[in-house]
């Protein structure tokens, strides 16, 4: 199933303000809350404030985000086949996504501003451990393994992954503040299909692709070809449009776009600049 949306006119204008400025309202009343609850916790009890019968516990200044906001769509590819390796990834044990807890926080602000246009966000990939970064470099060392170059870098050579800026030995994700993300229209569901039946090229039009309830952003997920650059003019006017509203409203929210991928951003304040982190996704 493919979903082509056109944004009306001015979306990106008057009411995209509008949505800004309750992103705005709604992140102070989020701080106020949180304030409210470091009370609570430091002057209460700081026992009754945690989570000790969580079967998880992921180290501290991390969240689930389905335990923040189920309603945010969770499409986790490295989990799986349908990714740029075609197998599952090193350190991906659950379809979870993770991060830290101001990016969580934020992105529960930017859903409920996005809802509000006749979307949902849905999430890629969040925290990634430093062993699945490690299994992409060995991926990448071993030329024979292309099983998927048609469907995610059709003209990049795979030893230029590195110097091209797609893949790197450290990833911001890494972090725990990262989000590769997109927006799907209300009510849809993510397709079933098997990414290795056929080649799917990630630069072919949307109903050439493979399946995705992501609004058409030129590509798909992952796609590393220059198409994916966010501000890339091939793609066209309404692409363009759809892919700088979504980094408006995530940019009110505090995060950065890596202007490579329309799908990458990273929380400015993000509280582990410095540190990479190696817990498994479970």
């Amino acid at each position: 199933m493919h979903f082509t949306i056109v944004l009306p006119a001015g979306i990106v204008g008057a009411r995209s303000s509008a949505v800004r400025q309750k992103i705005v309202a709604t992140r102070e009343q989020g701080l106020r809350k949180l304030r409210t609850l470091f009370f609570v916790c430091v002057v209460g009890s700081v026992v009754a404030c945690s989570d000790n019968n969580s079967p998880n516990v992921l180290p501290e200044g991390f969240s689930y985000l389905s335990q923040l906001d189920s309603s945010i769509q969770q499409d986790m590819r490295y989990l799986g086949t349908n990714n740029f390796l075609g197998r599952p990834v090193a350190g991906y044990e659950a379809g979870e996504c993770i991060l830290t807890d101001p990016a969580a926080e934020a992105l529960v602000l930017v859903q409920e501003a996005v809802t509000t246009l006749g979307y949902s966000l849905k999430v890629y990939d969040c925290f990634r451990p430093q062993r699945a970064v490690d299994d992409f470099v060995q991926w990448a060392a071993d030329p024979l393994d292309d099983v998927m170059r048609t469907s995610y870098y059709p003209e990049v050579p795979k030893d230029e992954l590195f110097s091209r800026g797609y893949i790197a030995s450290q990833s911001g994700h890494s972090r725990g503040s990262t989000v590769d993300l997109t927006l799907v229209p209300l009510g849809t569901t993510v397709p079933v299909a098997d990414p290795l039946s056929r080649q799917f090229d990630c630069r072919a039009s949307q109903s050439e692709r493979f399946p995705d309830n992501s609004i058409d952003m030129g590509t798909g997920y992952d796609c590393f070809d220059l198409r994916s650059h966010t501000d890339d003019i091939a793609v066209g006017a309404e692409v363009l449009q759809r892919r700088h509203l979504l980094r408006d409203l995530m940019e009110v929210a505090g995060f950065s776009n890596y202007e490579q991928e329309w799908w990458h951003y990273t929380l400015n304040d993000e509280p582990f600049p410095d540190q990479y982190f190696d817990f498994p996704v479970r």
